[in-house]
């Protein structure tokens, strides 16, 4: 095994703190993601908790402020689980540098992205439990996990809208696919917050705030926010951009990888494709001849509401190089945009532009 009990064939971008993504292939072959290949997206080095001593505080504008341990999370409040795919804000950035360059950034690939069965229990009952107070508006969640890459220096924290928060899929977990949830991935508690983007399901959670206003951390004031593409960072402060939430309709390429060689005929091709925002995919197009011809993939039932769908397709391809494409659809009908070119950002959030794969045909 590799670093934190991963597969050794991770792509990791960076060791400490650990940022490492599957190679595609792994995430083909399950819809629900093995904990040795689900990516980890972390911002800081993993916290050293005490587990006898920790304990998940409720504060802010609520009526009966709380702090509860493990056993009586288990204990007061009943049970629920969530298949739900996670994906970093970040993924598919590797295609927005190959536009411009993109500095103190991780180039990360389509593996960004990982599915699992999350156990635990519903945010909205801790939350009813301690008594929403007049004036709330947004729910913060901290963390001890601290990050030299923001400015300055500072836990890792984030918040989501009440409204969300108070949405019965929105859970505080401590299991991932019926196993305890690994140090790595935000034992002993993490938010899960399907649909959105994965910095808003924080880790290692020992706080949650109800407030009138969003978090004031870093990750959410100023990292996390779409600005416009002409922005200089330097400049740009606290509030600048969109704040990031739903992840928007995406797909990519799964099998084969990318450069590999196939036999000319058959080939057969699989992918994922994912609505965040919980509007369904209903349809995805692989196309073999640059957009000129497409052809509808056969999809997979999709787990949950909450969950990518996987989909795969035979194609006719003759000896050569071929640059195959693929595009999801969403139940209201929106499509991707074609080009990555139109979607770059100076922070590489984002990209759900036409997946594009290359391979070769002898």
């Amino acid at each position: 095994m590799g670093l934190w009990g991963k597969r050794r064939d991770m792509v990791v971008h960076e060791e400490d703190p650990y940022n490492a993504e599957p190679p595609r292939q792994v995430l083909a072959q399950a819809p629900c993601t093995p904990l040795d290949a689900f990516y980890v997206r972390s911002h800081g080095p993993v916290p050293r908790i005490d587990l006898d001593t920790w304990c998940l505080r409720v504060d802010g504008l609520v009526e009966r402020p709380a702090a509860w341990s493990p056993a009586q999370l288990r204990d007061r409040f009943e049970p629920a689980e969530v298949t739900a795919t996670l994906q970093c804000a970040g993924n598919r950035r590797a295609e927005l540098m190959a536009v411009r360059d993109i500095p103190g950034e991780a180039p990360w690939g389509p593996g960004a992205i990982s599915t699992a069965r999350w156990g635990g229990v519903r945010l909205r009952d801790v939350l009813d439990a301690a008594g929403i107070g007049e004036g709330a508006a947004h729910v913060a969640f901290a963390a001890p996990d601290v990050s030299q890459h923001a400015r300055p220096a500072q836990p890792f924290g984030g918040s989501v809208p009440l409204a969300k928060a108070l949405s019965e899929e929105v859970l505080l977990a401590w299991e991932m696919n019926g196993e305890p949830l690994p140090a790595v991935h935000g034992a002993p508690v993490r938010v899960v917050v399907p649909g959105w983007i994965g910095a808003r399901s924080v880790k290692w959670l020992h706080r949650i705030s109800v407030q009138a206003d969003p978090s004031d951390s870093y990750f959410q004031a100023t990292a996390y926010r779409m600005l416009p593409a002409d922005t200089d960072l330097d400049q740009a402060g606290p509030g600048a951009g969109i704040s990031l939430g739903p992840v928007p309709l995406n797909c990519d390429f799964l099998s084969p990888d990318t450069g590999t060689r196939c036999p000319s005929g058959h080939a057969e091709v699989a992918g994922y494709a994912f609505a965040g925002y919980g509007g369904g995919v209903a349809r995805v197009d692989v196309s073999a001849d640059g957009g000129g011809t497409w052809v509808q993939a056969e999809l997979d039932p999709q787990v949950s509401p909450w969950s990518w769908r996987m989909w795969r397709v035979t194609l006719e391809l003759p000896a050569g190089e071929h640059e195959l494409l693929a595009r999801a659809w969403d139940f209201g009908g929106a499509t991707q945009p074609e080009s990555p070119r139109s979607l770059w950002n100076p922070q590489g959030y984002g990209n759900n532009a036409w997946a594009r794969l290359r391979v070769s045909c002898p």
